[in-house]
């Protein structure tokens, strides 16, 4: 038997509702309003560790790469708490496997001082994003009313034409590619982020703490019913 306060209770929103992603389809992020964007995986460098003249030549650099772009990008940094689980798992392996008596508690005791210094310093992993949008209508063609209502009411998802997907796909994998070669002028690697890359990404910035116990599947492995 259920109470009445029970059988009335109607289910919450979705969050999935008030997100402006839609679906992430081959490595690109697909938007409620058809608009879709890119994420790119950026290395970094020690600025403060670089001579003078290879600062401003970096300044030079990155001013010649933002003046270079006719569209707009969004840079993220994402702070979060350092997991070495995996490299301890490696030095338990290591330390089983050792037969060496003196080696097995020196690696013993090094596992020990990591793990302490990680948690007793709260050790903190920056990562760095950069976001590559591409929209086929300008923001000029739309009308105040039209904004006015995307403000105060759900985004309707539109649903893209798988040609109309490739036609965008391809002009937005140009800008990828400009992007790309701009920050190598600045010795920057970046490399695009793939399906599960993405799903993960995603999965850390609203999971934090759910992530670091319950690590996702692999997306090839992933069962879907029908």
């Amino acid at each position: 038997m259920q109470s009445k306060k029970l059988a009335g209770a109607k289910p919450g929103v979705p969050a999935q509702r008030y997100l402006d992603l839609a679906e992430i389809k081959e490595d690109i992020l697909v938007l409620k309003d058809g608009t879709i964007r890119s994420v790119l995986l950026v290395s970094s460098i020690n600025f403060a560790l670089k001579s003078e003249d290879e600062q401003n030549a970096i300044v030079q650099a990155y001013m010649q790469f933002l003046n270079s772009l006719d569209f707009p990008i969004q840079v993220i940094i994402q702070s979060r708490r350092m997991n070495i689980d995996d490299y301890l798992g490696r030095l338990r392996d290591s330390e089983s496997k050792q037969k060496n008596e003196l080696l097995r508690n020196q690696i013993s005791d090094y596992r020990s001082y990591i793990k302490q210094l990680v948690d007793l310093a709260e050790i903190m992993q920056k990562r760095f994003y950069i976001v590559v949008p591409y929209d086929p209508s300008t923001e000029q063609q739309k009308g105040f009313l039209t904004r006015a209502s995307a403000v105060f009411t759900p985004m309707i998802t539109i649903r893209l034409t798988e040609e109309r997907f490739k036609k965008n796909k391809q002009a937005l994998m140009l800008r990828v590619n400009n992007i790309i070669a701009g920050l190598q002028g600045m010795s920057l690697s970046a490399v695009q982020l793939d399906t599960q890359s993405l799903i993960e990404l995603f999965y850390t910035v609203y999971n934090p703490e759910l992530f670091e116990t319950q690590r996702m599947t692999d997306i090839e492995k992933l069962q879907l019913e029908g």
